[in-house]
């Protein structure tokens, strides 16, 4: 992820490290104003996104834009999510380097960036996505971002290592899947690939899970937050969330603040870890490191209610928007260049044959065989209704990055579970709006 992630958050997809592939465009004005990349009838179209994951496959799918458009051409910039990606976003803007298009997750972050993205209400493709996706970044009837894919996390697993344990019923509780570490330990494997020395894997993709599992998360729980009347540090799923996170420090890698996310996925790819937090996105990192692996996914469980703890987390991890006030030649650039990734051939094919993507549109189908066994996993558990929405796309603006240094500490030994809880919390409080 994720900023958001990534990760986004992206996405949810994300990680602290950049790919640069560009030159910045120039610019003069108003603060974020920008002047043309045009020259005579020549655009140059300036992307800022945050998933390392599919850098090159993105650079691929523009060139091939250019092929088919050669009056456009592309500078890519990508720096990973979280705290790094969202920095550097805010950063080009303060410079007057603002990019033509790059990514929100949506919701909070929607609302944070709204009076510089483009009403795409108009665009083709609307018609084509999934009612819900165009969820997060619909604003006063607006849709203002679109949506990349579809995502979805929890505990990726390797089949090969879960059969050379004796593993022979998936854990869907938290107590089978404490046995299962015992196993898997127990022959010699190290159980988890643990990277929290990214803190959009605890802050935002591990404290979604106590916060999906609220009842009505959503209206009742964030909003009880937002007004006062609700407190992470009583909630009974927080303190299961703490159980799992001792779970995963007691039977992972060594050093788990000082690997970051390359290196978790690289011990999980490697064979050299049977589990891994993350989700369908490092699905290209996989099939790079070792073609074929024999992966799925197990829910990230917090207790042993098997209703509630068989789910996994799936979501828009993050969206295309365009910036308002870059030069109209770019704009309408920016906007054919959108609708015809999800529209053309040559777009619906890299979109789930080379981004590995569970497509968030009608008009694009996505087998098995071409968005990975990761992603196949995620549509399984979808179509079952087996799936907690991301609810830390909610996080008030700035609360993920220190949330994460809250969890870090813990991880740390330098703060106790109750001292972490309230940490949350005041946190919480100091940036609600």
């Amino acid at each position: 992820m994720v900023k958001n992630m990534k990760k986004f958050s992206l996405a949810a997809g994300v990680l602290s490290a950049s790919l640069l592939f560009t030159a910045a465009c120039s610019s003069d004005g108003a603060s974020g104003d920008k002047t043309s990349g045009s020259k005579g009838d020549k655009v140059v179209i300036d992307m800022f996104q945050g998933k390392v994951e599919i850098a090159d496959q993105l650079k691929a799918l523009t060139d091939q834009y250019t092929k088919e458009h050669p009056n456009v051409t592309f500078n890519i910039e990508t720096v990973g999510g979280g705290a790094d990606g969202g920095a550097a976003l805010k950063a080009k803007f303060a410079s007057n380097k603002a990019p033509d298009i790059f990514t929100s997750s949506g919701y909070q972050d929607a609302v944070t960036w709204k009076d510089k993205l483009e009403d795409l209400s108009d665009q083709p493709w609307v018609k084509n996505a999934y009612p819900n996706a165009l969820k997060p970044m619909t604003l006063d009837g607006k849709v203002l971002g679109q949506p990349v894919n579809l995502e979805g996390y929890g505990f990726a697993y390797n089949k090969e290592l879960f059969k050379k344990a004796g593993i022979t019923k998936l854990p869907t509780t938290f107590s089978e899947l404490e046995a299962a570490a015992k196993k898997l330990k127990a022959k010699g494997i190290t159980p988890f690939s643990v990277g929290y020395g990214e803190w959009w894997v605890l802050a935002n993709h591990g404290l979604n899970v106590p916060l999906a599992y609220q009842e009505s998360a959503d209206k009742n729980f964030i909003n009880g937050l937002n007004e006062g009347k609700s407190k992470i540090a009583d909630s009974k799923y927080f303190d299961d969330y703490f159980k799992l996170l001792d779970l995963t420090i007691k039977y992972g890698n060594k050093n788990p603040l000082t690997t970051d996310y390359n290196t978790q996925v690289t011990l999980f790819a490697s064979g050299d870890a049977a589990m891994i937090q993350q989700g369908n996105w490092i699905q290209p990192m996989i099939d790079k490191i070792t073609p074929n692996m024999d992966v799925g996914f197990i829910p990230m469980a917090l207790n042993n209610n098997e209703k509630e703890a068989d789910k996994l987390m799936a979501d828009v991890p993050s969206n295309w928007v365009v910036y308002n006030k870059a030069p109209e030649a770019d704009k309408k650039a920016a906007k054919d260049f959108l609708n015809w990734m999800v529209s053309s051939k040559e777009g619906k094919e890299a979109l789930t044959k080379e981004f590995k993507y569970i497509p968030a549109f009608k008009n694009i189908d996505a087998k098995a065989e071409d968005i990975g066994p990761l992603g196949a996993e995620i549509q399984k558990y979808s179509k079952e209704g087996k799936t907690y929405t991301w609810q830390f796309m909610k996080y008030p603006d700035g609360a993920g990055q220190e949330f994460g240094s809250a969890l870090q500490a813990y991880v740390g030994k330098k703060k106790s579970e109750k001292e972490t809880l309230e940490a949350l919390d005041a946190t919480w409080n100091k940036l609600k709006k």
